[in-house]
């Protein structure tokens, strides 16, 4: 079993689902990245498959190492979802593929700003990384294991919140206001 096989089992047993829609998008000189949406009662799951396939590198390192190294997906989970046509499924390919595109690691807390809409005219032109539920997906000796990130949607000015308090400031006002970040309608946080 390959790495992606091994990574969709485990989405999939995780939200204990047989399969999942799927949506292909490809960059020039990268590998197709499949996004999988899983309906959740009022909930739709959007994972990512195709970041964990080659390891992170920092991008000071001098030689890349093609099996160690730290692998991720990207979580999702948006309250009734968006529309198919709303440009989401490209934005998420788009940051899970900055670690081959940058040369940046994703990790829990990375600010990921894109500077336009995360989907259609939504007023979130960022992204937070969390710490996802889904257990990590063990690969054989010596990868390391793939994770799985949530993407939390900000705002501009949630952004620069993160930039200059943090992004566990963000997450109590967030806690504070009773804000559920899943909601693709919600307003930016008081701050």
């Amino acid at each position: 079993m390959d790495v992606l096989d091994s990574v969709r089992a485990g989405v999939l047993g995780h939200f204990g689902v047989q399969r999942a829609d799927a949506a292909s998008v490809t960059f020039l000189g990268l590998e197709p990245i499949e996004i999988l949406r899983i309906p959740d009662g009022d909930l739709v799951h959007y994972v990512t498959l195709g970041g964990s396939r080659h390891p992170m590198t920092d991008p000071t390192a001098a030689v890349a190492d093609p099996v160690r190294g730290p692998r991720a997906e990207l979580v999702l989970t948006l309250r009734g979802g968006v529309g198919a046509a709303s440009g989401l499924t490209r934005t998420l390919a788009v940051l899970v593929a900055a670690p081959a595109v940058e040369g940046i690691v994703l990790q829990q807390d990375a600010l990921l700003d894109l500077g336009e809409p995360l989907w259609g005219n939504a007023s979130f032109t960022a992204a937070l990384l969390g710490k996802s539920d889904i257990a990590e997906v063990a690969l054989p000796e010596p990868a390391e294991p793939v994770q799985f990130l949530n993407v939390a949607p900000i705002t501009a000015t949630e952004a620069a919140w993160v930039r200059i308090r943090g992004a566990d400031a963000l997450r109590t006002a967030w806690a504070e206001a009773a804000i559920d970040v899943r909601d693709p309608g919600r307003g930016a946080a008081q701050l």
